[in-house]
């Protein structure tokens, strides 16, 4: 399968980078692996996006972990996280072939467990509707070109800038509660919940509730953000907070 010309390739691209960086649902289909799963804690996989390339992280004695270093075949399936449940985001889905690479051993912060980090040496990705049935012609999946795919231009991708901020909304309530406590001068105890919204590399919204109603404020950043390590470090500056 070829690319056809006439796709806009930056947008294409944009798209399934969005995909990969906002995941609903995760399957790893290993050459010579009857279960990805054996040897984890639990059977959902945890992947993240690194420049374009699947990571994933498994416990050093895995089947998957020997898999990676034996450099085995694998085949990827990423169903869309993006927008709401229900919505036409969600009806999309990227297939994204390669190979296995053990990438190192690192340790748990947690628990101290030896952990491996597996990547995904890309050959070959596309770009369907999760709903399209298995024999559905294939122009109704399109390939995504791999330069493309991993340009450093889609970092700061919709997907990833969605998960940052469902990130930062369900896990650093206190620090946005304080962020706002400082920006508005409101007594903390008085701030009763605190919403990012609209995350984009140029600023963002903040949202908020106090005895008094509710408030919204912009946040402009001083600069464009041009990573996704210059995002966090801009948007912890503005906000004054310990967000990770």
């Amino acid at each position: 399968m070829t690319v056809d010309p006439g796709l806009d390739v930056r947008r294409l691209a944009a798209a399934a980078r969005s995909i990969l960086a906002c995941p609903h649902e995760v399957q790893l289909v290993v050459d010579g692996l009857d279960d990805v799963t054996s040897g984890l804690d639990e059977s959902v996989l945890e992947m993240q996006d690194h420049g374009g390339r699947p990571l994933l992280s498994c416990p050093a004695d895995s089947a998957l972990a020997l898999a990676a270093t034996d450099r085995r075949g694998a085949l990827l399936t990423v169903t869309s996280g993006l927008g709401t449940p229900g919505s036409t985001d969600r009806d999309a889905m990227l297939t994204l072939s390669g190979r296995l690479d053990a990438l190192g051993i690192e340790q748990c912060e947690c628990c101290d467990e030896l952990r491996m980090r597996v990547g995904l040496d890309l050959d070959f990705i596309l770009l369907a509707r999760a709903s399209a049935p298995d024999d559905a012609p294939d122009e109704t999946r399109v390939r995504v070109p791999l330069a493309a795919f991993t340009s450093p231009e889609h970092d700061l991708n919709r997907g990833f800038l969605q998960r940052s901020t469902e990130h930062a909304n369900q896990c650093h309530q206190d620090e946005l509660r304080r962020a706002v406590s400082a920006l508005s001068q409101t007594r903390l105890g008085d701030v009763v919940g605190v919403q990012l919204t609209g995350l984009r590399a140029e600023g963002v919204e903040l949202r908020w509730v106090d005895p008094t109603g509710a408030h919204r404020t912009l946040l402009r950043f001083p600069r464009p953000a041009t990573s996704a390590a210059e995002l966090g470090e801009l948007l912890r500056t503005e906000l004054h907070a310990g967000l990770c």
